[in-house]
């Protein structure tokens, strides 16, 4: 048997999405993942909040408690990344390790300012037509277009206040993270984007200097996209500390 591990997805990521992560995980771990209020084959809700999530999350973690495994591994993405360290900053002690992949980033400036909004409408629009596709499936999608942007500005403002959580966790923490996570086209505000996301990491391990951090050049859907270099890295980094630089 291997060291639990609980894997907490992204927004608009579900378990089947991260399937091949998993596998990967399960030959070291004893691998618990779930899907997100309103993705995947959980039901939706009336409120897609950055609180609702969190408290789901405390839901899977007490059923994870009355299993009566050892401390787990945390293990999330995006969205993911952001509830672990907020859950573990809230019950200190309880886990061995962390392990945030593209999240829980303390940028410098916010990503969605009011000039970014018809940009984001649009995109957020686009997606949410395309996870009509998906409905009935392990891979569906229940958020509107002004769930998902109102989620993502709340992540905004949850993000200016978090180095303030990271400096309550006494475990050792990793961070794998992509170079090009806005989208590597050289175009309109992707670079910035970009610039930010490594600055917002810059100033954590600034801050928390014990962190370990990778980059992997890769997008957003790193989980995806590059899940054998994030699961060889989240084997290599068991229980040591440091950074590693691009």
């Amino acid at each position: 048997m291997g060291r639990p591990l609980v894997l907490c997805p992204g927004l608009l990521t579900t378990q089947a999405d991260l399937r091949e992560l998993t596998d990967l995980l399960r030959r070291d771990h004893d691998v618990v993942t779930f899907d997100l209020r309103g993705h995947g084959f959980s039901s939706a809700a009336g409120r897609y909040s950055f609180t609702a999530f969190l408290g789901d999350f405390r839901a899977v973690m007490a059923e994870v408690g009355r299993l009566g495994l050892p401390d787990p591994v945390l293990v999330g993405h995006s969205l993911g990344a952001d509830l672990v360290v907020h859950y573990v900053s809230e019950y200190p002690g309880t886990v061995a390790e962390m392990v945030l992949i593209d999240g829980a980033n303390p940028v410098p400036e916010p990503f969605v300012t009011e000039a970014d909004l018809p940009e984001f409408r649009a995109m957020f629009d686009g997606l949410a037509a395309w996870t009509k596709g998906l409905e009935g499936t392990s891979r569906q999608v229940m958020l509107t277009a002004q769930e998902i942007l109102d989620l993502n500005l709340e992540v905004d403002v949850v993000r200016s206040a978090i180095l303030g959580r990271y400096r309550k966790i006494d475990c050792p923490i990793s961070v794998i993270m992509s170079t090009s996570m806005a989208g590597d086209s050289g175009e309109g505000r992707a670079p910035w984007r970009n610039q930010n996301w490594r600055e917002g990491i810059e100033r954590l391990v600034r801050d928390q200097p014990h962190i370990s951090a990778s980059w992997l050049d890769a997008g957003h859907g790193l989980v995806v996209t590059r899940s054998r270099e994030i699961a060889r890295i989240i084997r290599d980094t068991q229980g040591r500390s440091g950074r590693t630089t691009p």
